[in-house]
C-alpha cells in the first residue's frame, strides 16, 4: 500500500530547522534504506509542509516516523496527516490501470 505524509510547516521553520535538520534527514534516510520511504521533499515557493511517500503493508511505520521527527517533536511541524494513495500510472504504481486497446 502507498501512503501520503504530509507536514504543514511553522511559520518559523527555515530559521528553526537547522539544530534538527542532521537527525531528521538520518531518520528519513534511515526510513528509505529500510524500504519504506519511497520519495520525500519539501514544498517550495512557498516553504511551508513536506509530502512523504511511503509503501508498506499498514500506516505503522509512518506514525513511527512521525512519532521520531525532531521536527515534530520540536514544533517545527504545526500539523500533519497521512492519507492512502492509490497509484495508478508510472512504472511503479501499485495499481497500475492501463489505456483501453484499441
Amino acid at each position: 500500500m502507498d501512503y501520503l505524509l504530509i507536514y504543514d510547516y511553522a511559520a518559523d521553520y527555515l530559521e528553526g530547522r537547522a539544530p534538527f535538520r542532521d537527525q531528521h534527514l538520518a531518520l528519513a534516510w534511515a526510513s528509505q534504506a529500510s524500504g519504506h520511504l519511497i520519495l520525500a521533499g519539501v514544498l517550495a515557493n512557498p516553504t511551508d509542509g513536506a509530502v512523504f511517500h511511503f509503501r508498506c503493508d499498514s500506516t505503522a511505520p509512518v506514525e513511527a516516523f512521525v512519532r521520531a521527527d525532531p521536527y515534530v517533536q520540536h514544533g517545527l511541524v504545526t500539523q500533519w496527516h497521512i492519507r492512502d494513495w492509490v497509484t495508478a500510472v508510472g512504472d511503479a504504481a501499485s495499481n497500475p490501470m492501463h489505456p483501453p486497446l484499441g
